[in-house]
């Protein structure tokens, strides 16, 4: 399964409803990209991809500087899964191809 391209994601915080956009680029099963939100552009970190299964992680100051970390599933062009945030704990995101 191709994650390459762009995505729309909205996660869910203790602020809201949160959207970005994600501009995904797999070489074998690394990750690379960035996400793009309200608190600006985010380089993708430590990110893997194996069979429909992703993760990956990228660092905000907005609120407070956090490491926001990701693992999810592919299905066709819908992505959806956890995300840790910080100290806030694990939440859900869901997304689908642009």
């Amino acid at each position: 399964m191709s994650i390459d391209g762009k995505w729309n994601l909205t996660i869910n915080t203790p602020m809201g409803a949160q959207s970005s956009t994600i501009d995904f680029k797999s070489d074998g099963s690394t990750i690379t990209g960035t996400q793009t939100g309200a608190q600006g552009a985010q380089a993708i970190e430590n990110g893997a991809a194996k069979g429909d299964e992703v993760s990956w992680s990228i660092d905000i100051v907005v609120p407070m500087p956090m490491t926001l970390t990701f693992n999810g599933k592919v299905a066709g062009d819908k992505i959806s899964g956890t995300v840790t945030l910080g100290a806030f704990g694990d939440s859900t995101f869901m997304g689908e191809r642009a």
